[in-house]
């Protein structure tokens, strides 16, 4: 009977986090149904402050054992909520940059709870694996959508969307897919590095080390010395600031592709 004591004022936190989640939850499925468009920069913010909530109580009460196997959104509904929280994260941070502003001080994002339960790669080709053996069967259109909704709802990989549909595009019917996945980035990877170094008249070998070293780093360096040896020569006195705007460029084009392939795979092992 002692013992229960404690069990007492260990379940007394739990309950409570789980009746506001609960709360919270019923009104996120009543207020923002899935499938409806939230119109309007207000319930947007409303809805941001009460998804970001749920993540917070989510993360909270993952800590409690009694929280496994009660979550009150399937992983369907939890993805395309993810999916949703992450489209207006992308529209306000555009809005911003185009007004040379941070997010508005009032809205909050929890970006980081999102990456808590990330979607990754083996993920990924695991439902490519079960796409292609499924093709034909009928159920393969649901399996393809299951892909879709995956990659929309992780940070890190819905800017990697049009890769990963065009490799389930192009996937063969008996060869490993693990293989095709490595032997598709491989060659995606350095037919746009080549683009990018014939676009700005980069130098080809320095351009590939410099990747290569950002690749290993889990880190592309956009200041020092590293980055001037890969551009063409530009003196640094032309009158029209050739030289700066030319290195901006480059800088954007190169963070844009190390973020595009960096944690598919890697240019030293195809």
């Amino acid at each position: 009977m002692a013992d229960a004591v404690p069990r007492l004022h260990h379940l007394k936190p739990y309950v409570e986090y789980y009746q506001d989640y609960a709360d919270k939850v019923t009104g996120l499925v009543s207020d923002y149904p899935l499938g409806t468009q939230i119109i309007g920069e207000e319930a947007q913010k409303e809805f941001i402050a009460l998804f970001g909530a749920i993540l917070r109580l989510q993360n909270i009460l993952a800590s409690f054992d009694e929280f496994s196997g009660s979550q009150l959104l399937t992983d369907r509904q939890s993805q395309d909520y993810r999916s949703v929280y992450l489209d207006l994260y992308n529209e306000f941070r555009r809005g911003s940059e185009s007004e040379k502003e941070d997010i508005h001080d009032d809205v909050v994002f929890e970006i980081e709870l999102i990456k808590q339960v990330e979607i990754n790669v083996d993920y990924i080709l695991m439902l490519v694996q079960k796409y292609r053996d499924e093709r034909g069967d009928g159920d393969d259109k649901e399996v393809r959508a299951e892909i879709s909704r995956a990659v929309d709802a992780s940070p890190s990989l819905r800017s990697k969307k049009d890769l990963i549909e065009d490799f389930v595009d192009s996937i063969s019917l008996d060869s490993a897919v693990e293989e095709e996945w490595r032997t598709y980035i491989a060659h995606r990877q350095e037919a746009e590095l080549s683009d990018i170094i014939a676009a700005e008249g980069l130098k080809p070998e320095e351009t590939r080390q410099f990747i290569d070293r950002a690749f290993q780093d889990g880190n592309l360096r956009t200041s020092g010395t590293a980055i001037m040896k890969v551009l063409p020569p530009v003196s640094r006195f032309n009158k029209n600031g050739a030289h700066g705007t030319k290195k901006r460029r480059v800088v954007e084009r190169l963070t844009s592709y190390f973020d595009r392939f960096f944690g598919l795979s890697h240019r030293s092992d195809s």
